[in-house]
């Protein structure tokens, strides 16, 4: 999963636009970045951020110094040290695919910040907040905390590949007051695309995604793809 086959196979997918979300951090966004616009797709800074209640959420950012931004947040509220023979290792990487440094943060644990924080944080700095995955039992909002709390003032809600949006907003009464989108969550190659959101929007930018997902200036989320 470096930047340039990232970037390789999103295109081979026919895909415009596509978010790096790493675990609790952003160190690979704006390699990604200068990867993907040398080949023409357009790259989001995102952050998957762990809450205490081990909670998902995907945040998207403007840009790659926004992320970064954040990320200094969550990276002083994040404990332990990475096992690589247990979660392996957590490669920096350059556009050119080089390795110049490795991450020795537990960035698979939680943080300590609770749920409320992590999308206040997100929000704080003109982003998206997304809970992740919510369709699933493990690291789901609805498997974790059983409900969405008012308090929080979420975006939009992410379904994985696994299922349909129309399933999650039957099992879950609380999905239908929430845009959703459904991504590939990859964590190898050949997921990238397995899952797409389709949205009408005047370009791949990250101005325009968040006009899609909030419904402005007639962009919108017009339908979904899963192969």
């Amino acid at each position: 999963m470096t930047p340039r086959a990232i970037v390789r196979c999103a295109r081979e997918k026919a895909l415009d636009v596509i978010a790096i979300c790493d675990h609790n951090s952003a160190r690979n966004v704006a390699a990604t970045a200068r990867a993907g616009k040398a080949s023409g797709l357009s790259v989001i800074a995102g952050m998957e951020i762990t809450s205490v209640e081990e909670v998902h959420f995907v945040g998207l950012f403007p840009s790659p110094e926004v992320a970064e931004l954040v990320q200094e947040e969550v990276y002083a509220r994040l404990v332990g040290v990475n096992d690589e023979d247990v979660f392996g290792v957590q490669a920096v990487v350059n556009e050119y695919d080089e390795v110049e440094d490795l991450d020795e943060r537990l960035l698979v644990g939680a943080t300590t910040l609770p749920a409320e924080r992590v999308v206040n944080l997100i929000r704080g700095v003109g982003g998206i907040a997304i809970a992740s995955h919510v369709d699933r039992a493990g690291f789901g909002i609805f498997g974790q905390l059983g409900f969405i709390p008012e308090s929080l003032t979420l975006d939009a809600l992410e379904v994985s590949s696994r299922v349909s949006v129309e399933e999650v907003r039957q099992r879950y009464r609380q999905a239908r007051k929430y845009p959703c989108v459904t991504s590939s969550d990859a964590h190898v190659l050949e997921d990238i695309g397995r899952a797409i959101t389709l949205l009408r929007m005047a370009e791949p930018t990250f101005e325009e995604v968040t006009k899609a997902i909030r419904g402005s200036e007639g962009r919108e989320i017009y339908g979904y793809k899963r192969t």
